[in-house]
């Protein structure tokens, strides 16, 4: 703690990390019922920056109680549409007040370059809460028109799906969260959150936040703990109606059988093994960026990275020198440091992951033409890392890395079917990119490719009114836009005899 109060680039955290952050659970910042705390660490260092509460399943009943309390007795029911819409817009306003502090403890915890935290991270998450403030006084039903004989009238209503338990990854630590709990409350649900146990600390600000905010106790609860103890007992409360979570895809299916129990309702937004396609007619100095973008933003720790390389073979040696170019020049350090590009990964045991795969990758025959090895002795960080010579077996081709490794392939179809084939070969179907200047080609391809998001000559890219969610394995429903209220609402229909 000394060591981060004495660095000068640390100029607005240091205060929160010095209070003994807690969790916020009916209304109150508490400790654990246990007593019990754990340490958080600075990826780039190795260094304990907090201890936090250690919640478990007692913790969880006791949040889960309040959340219950709160939306049965009508407490924010009772608050009105527009009440709703300006408390989300108060919270919005009070991230953008305390952004740098936000963006600080978000380097400091998840790895993540503070300038990029406080240039794309924080302004998503104030942006968030304004929109689906927004939706708060817009979501109604419809009337329905009668066909069969009588005189009847019929409309249907939307109301709160009722406790909502949230589980949330650390990759984006502060934007899961408002991705999370924004439309939740703007639906007029009451809710349960679970921070990733990696990177707790910007969801505990948030906790002071959503008081300050003046938000009714119960309405929100924000715990700290581990996955098999506080998680686990979350997806399977019996008093939680709902549950949502984003993180992997092996994971998302343990939720699913907690989920069990009461027949809760469940989303899940989990992994992918998104492809970059770049066909023979793109833009190719665009296209190098937007691949490179693809797979290093973030350490390539996003659900959505472009880590399935394609391009056709008439640009193939082009593309791959040029993201391995843009990968060598990257600049890898600490996220406080002002000069850092990339950050490190976010734990030993994503770093483990990581270089199990890299090593996995070479073993099975593919060449490596920039990176595959640790930079530095100190922290987790992984130099940029593009494979070529790859082949659809191989391990780094099939399974989800979740960081800066990108592997190339080459194609030589024209044939947009057999393109939309090769890209789909996989269990996975979050999103893909398509790299072209003929517009046709483009949406062309892009309705033959089985993913929940596919963007044309650009990657990553996000906006508040876009649904993002993925086929097959990469999980059930869709978060932001007008689709996250499906995730949150229930609809009833009601008729009339006149």
């Amino acid at each position: 703690m000394d060591t981060l109060e004495l660095d000068p680039r640390l100029r607005h955290a240091s205060t929160f990390l010095g209070r003994s952050p807690k969790m916020l659970i009916d209304g109150r910042m508490v400790g654990a019922l246990s007593s019990k705390t754990f340490e958080v660490v600075n990826p780039a260092t190795g260094a304990v920056i907090a201890n936090v509460p250690e919640g478990d399943k007692a913790d969880v009943d006791l949040a889960v109680a309040a959340a219950r309390r709160t939306f049965d007795s009508g407490v924010w029911a009772k608050v009105s549409p527009s009440e709703k819409s300006r408390i989300l817009w108060r919270v919005a306003d009070l991230v953008e007040r305390d952004l740098e502090e936000l963006a600080e403890l978000e380097s400091i915890d998840n790895g993540k370059p503070y300038a990029v935290a406080r240039v794309a991270d924080l302004p998503l998450v104030v942006d968030m809460f304004r929109y689906m403030g927004g939706w708060a006084t817009k979501l109604g039903g419809r009337t329905i028109p009668w066909s069969l004989p009588g005189q009847f009238l019929s409309y249907t209503m939307k109301e709160p799906v009722g406790v909502v338990g949230q589980i949330i990854p650390w990759n984006f630590p502060l934007l899961m969260a408002a991705w999370k709990i924004a439309p939740a409350l703007a639906a007029g649900c009451t809710v349960v959150l679970k921070a990733a146990e990696q990177t707790p600390m910007t969801a505990l600000r948030l906790a002071e936040i959503i008081q300050e905010a003046e938000v009714p106790a119960g309405v929100v609860n924000i715990l700290t703990g581990f996955g098999e103890t506080a998680g686990a007992a979350l997806a399977a409360h019996p008093d939680v109606d709902k549950i949502a979570f984003t993180g992997s895809t092996e994971v998302g299916k343990l939720i699913v059988q907690a989920a069990a129990g009461n027949l809760k309702k469940v989303s899940l937004e989990l992994g992918g093994k998104s492809p970059a396609i770049i066909l023979p007619d793109a833009d190719v100095d665009a296209a190098i960026a937007g691949a490179a973008n693809a797979i290093f933003f973030n350490h390539g720790q996003c659900c959505c990275a472009g880590s399935r390389l394609f391009a056709h073979k008439k640009v193939y040696d082009k593309i791959v020198a040029g993201v391995a170019d843009i990968a060598a020049k990257i600049k890898v350090g600490p996220g406080l440091d002002p000069a850092t590009e990339m950050g490190p990964l976010v734990s030993d045991e994503q770093f483990a992951r990581v270089t199990r795969y890299i090593k996995s990758g070479r073993e099975q025959g593919a060449k490596v033409a920039v990176g595959g090895e640790r930079v530095g002795n100190l922290g987790y960080f992984v130099a940029p890392t593009v494979f070529e010579n790859t082949k659809p077996d191989m391990q780094i081709i099939t399974e989800e890395i979740f960081g800066p490794v990108v592997c190339a392939m080459p194609f030589e179809d024209d044939d947009l079917d057999r393109i939309g084939r090769e890209a789909n070969d996989t269990s996975y179907g979050l999103a893909a990119s398509v790299w072209t200047t003929n517009g046709g080609t483009a949406h062309k391809l892009a309705q033959r490719i089985r993913s929940g998001t596919v963007w044309i000559n650009c990657h990553n890219v996000f906006d508040a009114s876009l649904p993002f969610g993925g086929y097959k394995q990469s999980g059930w429903g869709r978060e932001m836009g007008e689709e996250v209220f499906h995730n949150y609402t229930e609809t009833k229909a009601i008729t009339a005899a006149l």
